[in-house]
């Protein structure tokens, strides 16, 4: 089975990738190298890379399944640029649906839990009212849209909404919370927390979702699917946690909390279960990997 993957040299996009590789797919990753931050764990796993933007053009080789991840996700800058938050998020996927449609190629596409916006409830389910705060998480929303439009035209597709990816190749625009404290953390620099800390996130391993869209591909699901641990972690405890694994006592800094910050997010991953699917990779274990990497 031959699998394209667009983003291919980002974070989860190159991970994925190579974790499909290795699982003995056919994986070819694209990617516009603009933001680009695993090209050398592709070119280590002997993944094919074709460098193509697709703003320009959707011309990527023939394949069974599309994995869609490419996309720009930096909130505060979606602030400042949303028209090319809009055209690389929302308008590229639109045209890759169409061409996916035309093509008879199913399409699973890399979404946002920020198209729920602030949860109405807890945990948060795929029914839950989308409603986003950023121009990020609307872009995301709107590319659902437009997979989902397609699909009422025939296109065979699945949606997976990631909460809170980490691990390997984490630089750029998507040095997430964990990221960011492991750095300060190596420099025996404290974490900084906006906040008091009180505020909860659902952390997910990158190969954990790997997992989740090779079962999605196993089992040819279609649908939408949360991708999640289900477990709600306070900022402050995951602050705790880096300063224990690297054996240092570090008290965290506290600064003003973001505006517009979400006080409490995590997922209810009931539908990616259902696929015998779930979360293995612990907290502790993900971090202990990354000090272990230079």
């Amino acid at each position: 089975m031959r699998i394209v993957v667009t983003g291919g040299a980002g974070f989860i996009g190159g991970n994925l990738s190579v974790y499909l590789k290795g699982r003995g797919y056919d994986v070819v990753a694209v990617d516009s190298l603009e933001r680009a931050s695993t090209k050398s764990l592709l070119e280590e796993a002997g993944v094919e890379l074709i460098v193509s933007d697709l703003r320009y053009s959707i011309d990527i080789p023939r394949a069974d399944i599309i994995v869609h991840t490419a996309a720009y996700i930096d909130v505060d800058e979606s602030f400042r640029k949303p028209y090319e938050y809009i055209v690389n998020n929302t308008a590229v996927t639109m045209a890759l649906a169409k061409k996916s449609l035309d093509d008879s190629v199913k399409l699973i596409y890399l979404s946002s839990a920020a198209v729920y916006g602030e949860p109405k409830y807890l945990p948060i389910d795929e029914d839950h009212p989308k409603d986003p705060i950023s121009p990020y998480g609307l872009s995301k929303l709107m590319g659902e849209y437009a997979v989902s439009f397609y699909g009422r035209l025939g296109l065979r597709y699945a949606i997976v909404r990631p909460f809170n990816v980490y691990g390997p190749g984490q630089r750029g625009s998507y040095v997430g919370v964990i990221a960011r404290f492991i750095d300060r953390v190596r420099r025996g620099e404290p974490p900084v927390i906006y906040g008091d800390g009180s505020q909860t996130r659902d952390f997910i391993h990158v190969s954990d979702l790997s997992r989740l869209i090779e079962r999605i591909i196993e089992v040819d699901a279609i649908g939408v699917y949360n991708a999640g641990s289900g477990i709600e972690t306070r900022i402050i405890d995951l602050a705790k946690l880096v300063s224990r694994l690297a054996n240092l006592d570090l008290e965290p800094i506290h600064v003003d909390a973001k505006l517009g910050d979400i006080k409490r997010s995590y997922a209810d991953v009931s539908k990616a279960r259902s696929l015998t699917w779930s979360a293995r990779k612990t907290l502790e274990e993900g971090i202990k990997e990354l000090f272990d990497q230079p």
